[in-house]
């Protein structure tokens, strides 16, 4: 991988590989940090990020779950996103803000300093180039979600996605682009890394936030804009075999965007590949970006 020439830590653009931090921090001991995934995407009007401070709101409210003070205003961390996609001549499109605790006293419940930083680099397909078109083949994993008043699944924090890595891990082990985890119920919770909606008769079915899952950002703008189409949306709990009988399936997060599923455990989806919904919500969503879906609630924001 080719990595970008710059990064933005603890308040000053550096080289990237300067961005250091010792190895007994404790981020890296026990997971005990929280971040962000942000898109920018090239527009008419030159690059522009997408829901920035919403994001970044949510990365305030992650680190409250987690009593991890960012010692950084929200106005400031919206600013180095800014400056760092500039700093690398605005040819990166993924954006990285975390904070985590650094290095201090040792134990679980030690003080110690908090860290922020925010990488930029080119992300390009998460799930592959042709993943958006063609779709993807996913399996139901076998590593379930965790249980309610466990770990909090609200909070986008550090430790929470080594849940997510072993269903991913599997998942590719298998031979498969993509898994989906059950929540501790039994019922769907979301996919390794990105929320799931599923299409009965033209309407939208989408698993609760009560299902173990992060309430992503990408989920509640295909909601937002699904509703303001004149489709249906409906939040509720889905039982696994739904997943078989659905007419329609697709992945959704920052880093995912909006992907396709045409099978899942070797059963084919619908038709096998994205339907006219799924395609309907592609043109909606990358339509903020060329022009053609109005971005009537401020979402994109000129670097």
């Amino acid at each position: 991988m080719q990595y970008p020439q710059w990064i933005w830590q603890n308040g000053a653009i550096k080289p990237w590989a300067e961005a250091t931090t010792h190895v007994m921090s404790h981020a890296l001991h026990y997971g005990s940090s929280v971040f962000e995934g942000i898109r920018c995407y090239d527009t008419a009007s030159g690059p522009a990020i997408f829901r920035l401070n919403d994001h970044n709101r949510r990365l305030y409210l992650s680190a409250k779950i987690h009593e991890i003070d960012i010692p950084y205003s929200l106005e400031q961390i919206n600013a180095a996103c800014r400056e760092v996609i500039a700093a690398n001549n605005n040819t990166t499109d993924y954006l990285r803000p975390v904070a985590y605790r650094g290095l201090g006293g040792f134990g679980l419940s030690a003080e110690t300093p908090v860290d922020v930083a925010v990488a930029t680099w080119k992300m390009g397909k998460y799930l592959g180039e042709e993943a958006l078109e063609n779709g993807i083949d996913a399996c139901v994993s076998s590593w379930q979600r965790f249980a309610p008043n466990t770990i909090p699944a609200g909070a986008k924090a550090g430790g929470n996605y080594l849940s997510g890595t072993l269903v991913a891990r599997e998942a590719r082990r298998l031979g498969f682009g993509e898994g989906i985890a059950l929540a501790s119920t039994g019922l769907l919770s979301e996919g390794a890394g990105e929320n799931l909606f599923l299409v009965f008769d033209g309407a939208l079915h989408t698993t609760p936030v009560s299902a173990a899952l992060l309430n992503g950002i990408t989920r509640n703008s295909i909601i937002t804009l699904a509703r303001e189409a004149g489709l249906e949306v409906f939040e509720r709990d889905l039982p696994r075999e739904y997943l078989y009988l659905c007419d329609e399936l697709f992945m959704c997060g920052t880093a995912a965007e909006i992907t396709p599923i045409r099978s899942v455990d070797g059963r084919q989806v619908g038709a096998g590949k994205a339907g006219p919904v799924t395609r309907r919500i592609q043109e909606l969503f990358f339509g903020l970006f060329d022009g053609s879906t109005p971005d009537r609630h401020g979402w994109l924001e000129a670097v």
